[in-house]
C-alpha cells in the first residue's frame, strides 16, 4: 500500500509534465500525422517536384522539337535518318554501336565435341 501512496504522490505531483511528455510521444512518433510521418512526406513532395520539372523539360524540348518539324521539311527527314535508320534509295547506311559484345567462355575444342 505505502508504494501505491508514492506512485499516486509521484503522478500528482508531475501530471502536467506527464501529460505534457505522452502526448508529445503520441503526437510525435505514433500517430498518422505524426513529425515522422511529416518529414517523410515532405521528402516525397520535394523528389515529385525534382520530376515535375524534369518532365517540363522534357516537354518543352519536344514541343520546340515539333515547331521545327513543322517549320523545316528536311527536319523530317533528318529525324527519320538518325532515330529510324531510313535511307534514300541510292545510298548504304553503316550502323557503328559501341554496345559491348557478349564474350564465349567456351574453348573452341568444347565446341567441337
Amino acid at each position: 500500500m505505502n508504494r501505491l501512496n508514492s506512485i499516486l504522490r509521484f503522478v500528482n505531483h508531475y501530471k502536467y509534465l506527464i501529460v505534457f511528455v505522452g502526448g508529445t510521444l503520441v503526437v510525435g512518433f505514433l500517430d498518422e500525422n505524426s513529425f515522422i510521418q511529416r518529414i517523410k512526406l515532405e521528402w516525397q513532395i520535394n523528389d515529385l517536384e525534382k520530376e515535375i520539372s524534369k518532365y517540363n523539360a522534357m516537354n518543352d524540348a519536344c514541343a520546340e522539337e515539333l515547331r521545327n518539324l513543322k517549320r523545316d521539311p528536311n527536319a523530317i527527314e533528318r529525324i527519320a535518318r538518325e532515330k529510324y535508320f531510313m535511307k534514300a534509295d541510292n545510298e548504304d547506311i553503316f550502323v557503328l554501336s559501341d554496345d559491348p559484345q557478349p564474350e564465349n567462355n567456351q574453348s573452341t575444342d568444347e565446341k567441337t565435341k
